[in-house]
């Protein structure tokens, strides 16, 4: 991953990871801490994605292409009305993070990269969640990790909201925070 901020201050953190990694929970915990604003990435999945996942189908790279749009133009309006944003997004693959970055330098990705075995153990515990662990592997066979070209963290254990920011405001400048409330979030 790039040690150094690629451009303006980050205003979008994009957490990412498989079914049952933790990331829903982390984002809105770092949108609460931060004093972003937070987009789930479930939620602005079609319908027809929802049914097929629902029904242990594996979505295809054309099944995820509208609903990473939906994501990347929730990002740029909410950027366009000056905010930041923490999205809770799988992000698997780099084509799914470039739709997101969508040509912006003011994005960084939290990977959380957890075993098999937890994430297995996470997921049948789960019982309102449309993803059946069985869809785990075919996640976890198309997952690319972020790689050097790519701004951002990845973490392989459990880790809070706080040591994420610590470990962003370590690495890269962050704009406006509840931690940081001199820097504005235009």
């Amino acid at each position: 991953m790039a040690d150094e901020p690629a451009g303006r201050p980050l205003a979008v953190i994009v957490v990412m990871g498989v079914c049952g990694c933790g990331k829903s929970t982390l984002a809105i915990e770092l949108a609460d801490l931060l004093a972003w604003g937070y987009i789930e990435g479930d939620d602005l999945h079609p319908a027809e994605n929802i049914a097929a996942m629902s029904h242990g189908t594996a979505l295809t790279d054309a099944m995820r292409e509208p609903w990473l749009a939906a994501i990347a133009a929730e990002i740029a309006r909410r950027r366009g009305q000056g905010g930041c944003v923490v999205v809770s997004c799988s992000a698997l693959k780099r084509s799914y993070r470039r739709t997101l970055l969508g040509g912006r330098d003011d994005v960084a990705f939290v990977h959380l990269d957890l075993d098999r075995e937890t994430l297995a153990q996470r997921m049948a515990a789960r019982t309102r969640h449309f993803m059946p662990p069985s869809l785990l592997d075919s996640q976890l066979r198309i997952l690319e990790p972020l790689d050097a070209s790519e701004l951002g963290l990845a973490f392989t254990s459990s880790v809070t909201a706080v040591s994420v920011v610590n470990s962003l405001h370590h690495s890269f400048a962050l704009s406006g925070t509840a931690m940081n409330p001199d820097r504005g979030c235009g």
